[in-house]
């Protein structure tokens, strides 16, 4: 799949949203944004990028005061994840290279389901708020000089604490949002000229290397 048409690349977004307001996730979930291709209005969106604030799970309430561990062939379930989401959808746990339940693996897993594998979907999934973290992101990414790091600070709030944004899915959809080139809005953020450029060009052409679907959590 090469991507998605407009029309269906917001009513991806959409049914997204609506799993979240609906059900029950592996850890809460506050804020969900779009940003890159399809906060730009183009047509099609080559790559659909969601970004998603969540909370460390410090207690779960949910643990009957068992050991989850001992249940889930991965570890961290009751820590990471709440381990009434595992229990309810096994099909959905997912662990890091270390065997411990990942938080932004199981979102993956839940949110876009058994066919995600072949969506052109890249899911960043973060404890800290979208617009906080793309300065974090962007700090990081300048003093390491590695931009494929960077967030895309071009984006659009579709739900958050609760509430969704149906003027923001009207304007998605109507393709009204009037945002900068991705070097223009990094300049916005501090960058020099030529910095900016390098940075657009690197980001670029990693996204370009993504297939299928692609996520990436981090903590600030």
């Amino acid at each position: 799949m090469s991507g998605f048409d407009r029309r269906d690349a917001v009513d991806r977004l959409e049914r997204l949203v609506d799993t979240v307001e609906e059900e029950r996730m592996p850890v809460p979930v506050r804020e969900v944004w779009a940003f890159g291709d399809v906060a730009l209005g183009l047509d099609p969106v080559e790559r659909l990028d969601v970004y998603l604030t969540k909370d460390i799970l410090m207690r779960d309430d949910s643990a009957d005061g068992g050991d989850p561990d001992a249940t889930f062939a991965v570890d961290g379930v009751g820590k990471s994840v709440r381990a009434d989401w595992a229990a309810d959808h096994p099909e959905y746990l997912r662990a890091n290279a270390n065997g411990h339940a990942a938080p932004e693996k199981c979102l993956a897993a839940h949110l876009l389901g058994d066919t995600s594998d072949e969506e052109p979907i890249h899911l960043e999934v973060c404890n800290a708020p979208f617009e906080d973290n793309v300065t974090q992101r962007l700090r990081g990414a300048t003093m390491r000089e590695d931009y494929t790091q960077l967030l895309d600070p071009r984006g659009v709030c579709l739900w958050a604490e609760g509430t969704r944004s149906d003027e923001a899915f009207r304007k998605l959809r109507e393709s009204e949002l009037a945002l900068p080139t991705l070097s223009a809005a990094l300049e916005m953020l501090g960058m020099d000229e030529e910095a900016a450029a390098d940075a657009a060009r690197e980001l670029h052409a990693w996204r370009e290397e993504q297939e299928g679907v692609t996520v990436r959590g981090d903590v600030v």
